[in-house]
């Protein structure tokens, strides 16, 4: 396996002690997608023909990974997480915005090519669901060869010396190697889909509800699977979840994502204990033993803003907000730091 690459670093400025600040893993800056809708196909009264509609998935997103970090990505369905992480995984070309990965800009390579690029193997991803995300035709040992063929070159002995380290590295049996999907238990086929994301030891892995399709039991196995790697390996993890608990427990950070946009980031621990965004409050009160089990349940009336060409002065929160205000409507907030690394964006936060 070829050596990870150098970590980019910032210099102090001129003047100041010489100090070396490394630059983060990941570094997302202004991140949009927007998705052209079907044109109406009439013409306005003067001529022109109609604008063709805009869904903005992913609209202005900021965010950083440290090296050895682990981040959380909450937020309700169709909030844009699913996009977001195709932006970062680079199967979808942003609309505009910055991807840095390792110091270099990943966004100008097109998503076609990106399976080339040398960032490829450094960003792997750890899929929900392990039945459907394995080929039922590979056994376990070529599910998990596989990517070291395609994009590491190896073969023969190299390549079965690997697969035995990485299937060691998840505690699958070896013997486990020459079963197919249908012979595996939940447990096992999550173990093989860890296996064939570690395989080419990248830097930023990226875990979308890994847990969501097995027991209770078998979970906090996984869980403790995941946070062990995490540390032997030196991996930074996307954490995409809708368990609350578990992003708490195994994150250090979280974002908190609301139509395209993160509404709140902080460490996760000051974030759960302390909601400083409205919806994220709401958003927490509805797990029990962190709020909804003292009867402090929050219920958000109205609906959702529609991501369609929404109006860009505007909360995309207003009219389900609790706090809502005449000013919402005239001024969208932008994301600004209330304590230090907690950043909210809300006209008016909650208080700490």
């Amino acid at each position: 396996m070829s050596a990870p690459a150098a970590t980019p670093a910032v210099a102090a400025p001129a003047g100041e002690p010489t100090a070396v600040t490394p630059a983060p893993l990941l570094a997302v800056q202004g991140a949009r997608k927007l998705f052209a809708l079907k044109a109406a196909g009439r013409l306005l009264p003067w001529g022109r023909a109609a604008r063709t509609p805009m869904l903005h998935a992913v609209d202005g997103v900021d965010l950083t990974i440290g090296h050895g970090e682990s981040v959380g990505l909450v937020g309700e369905s169709g909030c844009g997480k699913s996009t977001l992480v195709r932006l970062i995984t680079r199967t979808l070309d942003p609309t505009s915005g910055t991807l840095r990965f390792l110091g270099e800009d990943i966004a100008g390579i097109a998503a076609r090519d990106f399976a080339r690029a040398p960032q490829r193997k450094l960003i792997q991803m750890v899929f929900q669901d392990p039945t459907d995300s394995l080929n039922p035709r590979y056994a376990a040992r070529d599910t998990i060869a596989e990517p070291l063929r395609l994009l590491a070159g190896l073969s023969g002995a190299e390549l079965d010396a690997r697969v035995n380290e990485v299937a060691d590295q998840v505690q699958l049996p070896r013997a486990l190697l020459a079963r197919y999907p249908h012979q595996l238990s939940g447990g096992q086929k999550a173990r093989v889909g860890i296996a064939r994301a570690i395989a080419l030891s990248p830097r930023l892995l990226i875990l979308d509800e890994p847990t969501a399709a097995l027991d209770v039991s078998v979970q906090a196995v996984i869980l403790h699977l995941l946070a062990d790697l995490k540390e032997q390996l030196g991996m930074s993890y996307l954490f995409v979840s809708h368990d609350l608990n578990i992003v708490r427990l195994l994150c250090d950070r979280v974002l908190v994502m609301y139509l395209g946009r993160i509404v709140e980031s902080g460490p996760a621990q000051q974030v759960f204990a302390s909601p400083r965004h409205p919806y994220t409050r709401a958003l927490l009160s509805a797990i029990p033993g962190l709020g909804g089990a003292a009867g402090q349940r929050i219920r958000l009336e109205g609906d959702p803003v529609s991501p369609i060409d929404p109006d860009p002065h505007r909360c995309r929160f207003h009219g389900r907000c609790p706090k809502g205000r005449d000013e919402c409507t005239r001024s969208a907030p932008q994301l600004a730091e209330l304590a230090p690394g907690h950043s909210v964006a809300c006209l008016f936060p909650e208080s700490a």
